[in-house]
């Protein structure tokens, strides 16, 4: 059976930072990426902390972790290595 995802309602800053790799994978990007500037000012995690909070949910105080996306792991501290072990990608 494949692996799976299990989404999280946080807006993650890693996940911005994972969609940036898959975006550089496949060529809709290019060139050298602030891959944490862009996640943090598209992702609102900031925001969606103080709504959880205000609504007396945990939310997290680091919004960056590893995940594990269809049986690999991604480390949002290495992106572009992450992006480099992919054999297949665009040219």
């Amino acid at each position: 059976m494949p692996d799976r995802i299990d989404f999280d309602p946080f807006p993650w800053h890693s996940m911005g930072v994972w969609i940036l790799t898959q975006m550089k994978r496949w060529g809709y990007i290019e060139g050298d990426v602030d891959y944490k500037g862009v996640a943090e000012r598209v992702y609102l995690a900031a925001d969606c902390k103080k709504v959880m909070e205000d609504l007396g949910y945990d939310a997290p105080d680091i919004t960056y972790k590893s995940h594990t996306i269809m049986g690999k792991t991604f480390d949002p501290e290495t992106p572009e290595a992450y992006v480099d072990s992919f054999a297949i990608k665009k040219a």
